[in-house]
């Protein structure tokens, strides 16, 4: 089982229905998939110091729009340190409203399910328009 976690810089409902669906689809996949919430699983307001490395251990997988987690040295040494998955989604300069980024992740969720038996560590960044790899 690949754990996907949904990070606290969006809504957990998001990691709760995409669970749902994932529970369905398991049933005829391959990759079997469990979509958590960092909030609902390590707490509100957990350190990345915190959960990366836990997360690592059990060489999950991680969506956030924190982009400092790839541009600051440390938390990026610290995810590749621990063999962590990552996607970036990169916003526009507005944000996305809620319903932008459940269609994002809709629209993206085969692609990052393909993606998430690649070797560890890795980053995609994410925009609209495209998935770029980053390591």
């Amino acid at each position: 089982m690949t754990n996907i976690y949904i990070d606290e810089n969006f809504s957990h409902y998001l990691a709760d229905g995409l669970n749902i669906f994932q529970k369905h689809l398991n049933s005829n996949e391959k990759l079997q998939i469990q979509v958590l919430s960092i909030k609902e699983v390590f707490g509100k307001g957990v350190k990345d110091e915190v959960w990366i490395p836990l997360v690592g251990e059990e060489k999950g997988i991680v969506i956030t729009q924190d982009l400092r987690i790839q541009t600051t040295r440390h938390q990026n040494e610290l995810y590749k340190k621990h063999g962590l998955g990552v996607f970036f989604f990169k916003p526009p300069s507005t944000g996305f409203s809620f319903w932008e980024m459940v269609e994002q992740l809709i629209k993206r969720w085969p692609e990052i399910k393909k993606k998430s038996s690649d070797d560890r560590p890795f980053a995609f960044r994410i925009n609209s328009n495209k998935m770029e790899r980053l390591t």
